[in-house]
């Protein structure tokens, strides 16, 4: 079993939608970046939505992503987890980001998707829930993992991160 840590959040002032992994895979750990495996789907997404597509070095993809008003962050802060798989996380070593501190800190944020199942449930589990009317949508997981979706299905699901109805 690893520690392993997450990275800080990508987020500026004009952000209305913070997007929230769990906790960055070995790929993403190794590269220092977010969603790093070739296999995974949330860069490519972000390609067919932003543009910011993995074709796009990883600076400019972030910088874009702001420029639409997108966050990403993880749930998790630090945890003890055997390789990537979220499954393998050992709860008893969870500890969360202060995603209170950054919603306050940013109050134009008005929705959080979640990137897959483990997200959401460290959320409702081991955060409190925001104060203001923020929106909460799970996401079907980008991780390669969730190989049972196909990438089109899931591009569909991702619309909403688009649309601020």
């Amino acid at each position: 079993m690893t520690t392993v840590h997450s990275f800080p959040p990508i987020i500026d002032r004009s952000a209305h939608t913070l997007i929230l992994g769990s906790m960055p895979g070995v790929a993403s750990l190794t590269a220092n970046q977010y969603y790093a495996h070739p296999r995974n789907a949330f860069w490519p997404i972000m390609g067919d939505l932003f543009e910011a597509g993995p074709s796009v070095p990883y600076e400019e993809r972030t910088t874009v992503l702001q420029s639409h008003g997108i966050a990403v962050w993880d749930v998790l802060k630090l945890c003890t987890r055997l390789g990537s798989l979220d499954s393998a996380i050992e709860e008893s070593s969870i500890v969360v980001n202060d995603i209170d501190t950054l919603i306050r800190e940013h109050p134009t944020i008005e929705r959080i998707f979640f990137n897959g199942a483990k997200a959401e449930a460290s959320f409702l589990r081991y955060v409190t829930t925001p104060q203001s009317p923020i929106a909460l949508v799970r996401l079907p997981s980008t991780s390669p993992a969730h190989a049972s979706m196909t990438y089109e299905r899931k591009l569909d699901a991702w619309r909403a991160v688009v649309d601020r109805g």
